[in-house]
């Protein structure tokens, strides 16, 4: 005989914990940033409500990290807008790198270097230096084209195959990452900037963004944003050696910060090795396992941040839900350029 319900348990039951094994659903790919401590407050018991009153439409909308202004009565006096106060030295306005940037131009580095060029016009005004203040990008043109205002942040995930650079173009003729993005990207969508870089003989997740402020806050190691790459070895190595680069290593008078790195199988003096960091210097997975004495066949990045490669078909981009861009945005510890393996 079945045991009497509980009047007070939920219908559906109680809620259920994190699945704890089996492949991950692309649905889950990039669901944002995840909080790996308890939710602030602790469980609430059963039957246990809140004291005080509860919160008014305005509360509950109101934008994270400001307070509502509380409603008064209709006679009311109304609290004025204190206007932005004016830079120290008088002047208004945004750096013009900046801005072309956020307009997704090109990086700021790219735009001082179009600006260098004498690419960059405000009207018939040749821009000179990057450091010029404006409020808004109306008659700037690039080539004498006129820049459009920024469209939202968008961010695609790419599964970038071996054999490809990443950069717009390359003298030599080879294939760049752009050759693939014409076929995996849908009409329509604009101009892409990679996020940090991956070898010519490096696949697996690379990030692309039309938003240059986005692009290099996620670039910065000051934003500390951990990547996770999974590299097939040959050589001699010990969970003991590796555990040790916790503490950083120095390669050829480069400090290498601290790396987490796991032995994740081995067959005979074959193993690959997933190692988890926060620099992204140039090539730094290569040189540090190449220092330990092991060579590498194979590299590949599997996560950045919180967005995962998971089962992308190699050569295939997908486009990031805005919601998920702009939570993972509020959690960036700058706004604002490092390389990668």
């Amino acid at each position: 005989m079945a045991p009497p319900r509980n009047p007070n348990s939920g219908r559906n039951g109680p809620a259920r914990g994190p699945s704890s094994g089996g492949p991950r659903s692309t649905g889950s790919r990039f669901g944002g940033p995840r909080s790996d401590g308890p939710r602030s407050g602790g469980p609430r018991s059963e039957g246990q409500r809140s004291e005080g009153p509860r919160p008014t439409k305005e509360r509950r909308n109101a934008p994270l990290g400001k307070a509502p202004m509380p409603r008064g009565p209709k006679d009311a006096p109304r609290a004025t807008i204190k206007p932005r106060q004016p830079r120290e030295d008088g002047r208004e306005g945004e750096r013009i790198a900046k801005l072309l940037a956020r307009a997704g131009v090109a990086s700021r580095r790219e735009v001082e270097r179009l600006i260098e060029a004498g690419r960059v016009k405000q009207g018939d005004v040749v821009i000179t230096t990057p450091a010029t203040l404006l409020t808004s990008l109306r008659g700037i043109t690039v080539d004498d084209k006129p820049v459009k205002a920024p469209d939202a942040a968008q961010l695609y995930a790419f599964h970038k195959p071996s054999g490809l650079l990443t950069a717009e173009r390359d003298p030599a003729g080879r294939p760049t990452i752009y050759t693939a993005l014409r076929n995996a990207l849908p009409a329509g969508t604009p101009r892409l900037m990679p996020v940090g870089r991956l070898d010519l003989n490096t696949e697996g997740l690379l990030l692309l963004t039309n938003d240059g402020e986005l692009k290099r806050a996620m670039e910065l190691p000051s934003s500390e944003i951990p990547r996770t790459y999974r590299a097939r070895t040959f050589g001699d190595i010990s969970q003991d050696q590796l555990e040790q680069l916790m503490e950083g290593i120095e390669v050829d008078g480069i400090h290498y910060g601290r790396i987490d790195a796991n032995m994740e199988r081995r067959t005979g003096r074959n193993q690959w090795i997933e190692l988890t960091l926060t620099e992204g210097k140039n090539r730094e997975v290569r040189r540090v396992l190449e220092a330990l004495g092991l060579q590498v066949s194979r590299l590949m990045r599997t996560k950045y941040g919180p967005f995962e490669l998971l089962d992308l078909p190699r050569g295939q981009a997908v486009q990031i839900p805005q919601i998920t861009v702009e939570r993972f945005r509020k959690t960036l510890k700058g706004q604002g350029g490092a390389q990668e393996a």
